[in-house]
């Protein structure tokens, strides 16, 4: 199959081989576009040539039948092959037509790069790049807590400057919605930071803004205390704004990951709350510490793991049903949530 799982298109784009059509498609239009670009540079052809580069757009595709297809099918005239870069690719049929023909017979002078949204497995585009030897598929999802320190370590580097810890902590939480946002946000912020060597927190906070579009840690935290009208506010302000309701659950898992592990810290080594929050690494931020040592008191190890399993099955169901992502991910939450305050109550009687 010509196609790579999310966590291997680094790799791939790195030392890119063989394939003649490439499709990054995801949810996160800024990544997507940031690595078609990567791609593009190579391919080694000057991207600012009008001879050796066209762009085209997949609704001019889809009104003119056939087009990439000619396109594909033309001797260049001033260069040995041409990149045809097709940008905004959704469920174009006339795309996949074309993109079906060219894979069944490879263009020889030339090189078909697709940037597309969200393609669900059985998408008509997705399904004929990933059957055929002489394509590749690369899906593009939203950055999770490792991309987002490597993009933060990568602008850093660029610019010779540091971030104090609780900086790095205050950044991370602010970015991942869009890669491309993400990494505009960081540059702002080494621009605002200009002259110091070491960023601190206080740059961060009158430097950036929420990329992700609201801060999750706001619905995480809701749950974690089992208020559950402030999560159901929070949480319908963060749909409303096209959050993607994977990204609160992704957070929600995170975070109790991390409680499972120093509850059982706690129930292991006959610790409290407070002391095990104290030796987190990576470190608590300060300002949650009161609400996750509220958190480990209450929620046994047997009771973090039911919540990490409706999570985990929250996730699934989403990925199989996006259509109903938003209420899959509510219904999961807010039931926590109510266990949550079920067991401040049995804590307080």
């Amino acid at each position: 199959m010509a196609q790579k799982k999310a966590h291997e298109v680094d790799a791939w784009l790195a030392r890119p081989t063989g394939a003649t059509i490439v499709l990054f498609y995801g949810p996160d239009r800024g990544l997507v576009a940031e690595r078609a670009r990567a791609f593009a540079e190579k391919t080694g052809l000057p991207l600012d040539d009008p001879f050796s580069v066209l762009r085209l757009d997949g609704a001019e595709i889809e009104r003119e039948q056939g087009r990439l297809l000619d396109e594909a099918r033309t001797v260049p005239m001033f260069s040995e092959r041409r990149l045809l870069w097709v940008r905004n690719a959704a469920g174009q049929k006339s795309l996949a037509e074309d993109v079906k023909a060219l894979c069944a017979e490879p263009p020889r002078d030339a090189i078909v790069l697709i940037e597309a949204g969200e393609l669900k497995k059985g998408a008509a585009l997705r399904t004929v790049v990933e059957a055929s030897p002489g394509a590749m598929a690369l899906p593009c999802y939203a950055d999770e807590a490792r991309g987002i320190d490597a993009i933060i370590d990568d602008e850093m580097q660029k610019a010779g400057m540091s971030l104090t810890l609780e900086a790095r902590q205050a950044l991370r939480r602010n970015l991942g919605g869009d890669r491309l946002a993400s990494r505009g946000e960081i540059q702002k912020l080494v621009v605002y930071a200009q002259g110091q060597r070491e960023i601190s927190l206080d740059d961060v906070k009158a430097s950036i803004g929420d990329v992700s579009g609201l801060s999750f840690d706001d619905a995480v935290d809701a749950v974690l205390e089992g208020r559950i009208d402030a999560f159901d506010a929070v949480f319908t302000r963060q749909a409303l704004s096209g959050a993607q309701p994977f990204l609160v659950l992704a957070a929600a898992m995170r975070q109790f990951q991390a409680l499972h592990l120093m509850r059982g810290a706690m129930e292991s080594g006959g610790r409290n709350a407070a002391s095990v929050v104290a030796a987190a690494r990576p470190p608590v931020f300060f300002s949650r510490k009161k609400i996750v040592e509220t958190a480990l008191e209450r929620w046994r190890s047997d009771a973090l793991a039911r919540a990490l399993a409706r999570l985990q099955d929250a996730v699934l169901q989403t990925r199989r049903r996006p259509d109903l992502s938003t209420a899959i991910a509510r219904q999961a939450l807010l039931g926590i949530a109510v266990e949550s305050a079920r067991l401040a109550q049995r804590n307080r009687n």
